[in-house]
């Protein structure tokens, strides 16, 4: 079976290599991206199965990245990986249709099976 194809952006450098470093060992992480929209000019060629973003990005914010490749119809899961651990981010995130809320203190013990959920079909937040 093929390896789920993953796309992560995020403008901290060490941040966005630590995060590809630990889904690697599951994942083909098939690029990076450090502003959102780079990201959206991309995913369509790149076909993802999951988008793995920061909120806090430059020239596209993920909110904003988010509402354009739903609104595009892109086919990747949305996954927000974020520092932001308050309901009202978690609540646009939802109802833009991000299918999971991962909070960066729990990147190592939550992304990786907040990924394997909304494969699935499940969503994916956080306890925080």
């Amino acid at each position: 079976m093929d390896r789920p194809r993953v796309v992560v952006a995020d403008d901290h450098k060490d941040f966005l290599a630590s995060t590809v470093t630990l889904l690697r060992s599951e994942f083909d992480v098939v690029d990076t991206f450090r502003d959102g929209l780079a990201l959206v000019e991309s995913a369509e060629r790149l076909d993802p199965d999951i988008i793995v973003m920061d909120i806090s990005m430059p020239v596209l914010n993920g909110f904003e990245a988010a509402k354009r490749l739903i609104a595009e119809n892109c086919r990747a899961k949305v996954v927000f990986l974020t520092v932001f651990q308050d309901e009202d981010h978690i609540q646009l995130a939802m109802e833009l249709g991000v299918r999971g809320y991962v909070v960066k203190p729990r990147l190592a013990s939550d992304l990786v099976q907040a990924l394997r959920q909304v494969l699935t079909g499940q969503t994916f937040i956080s306890n925080l």
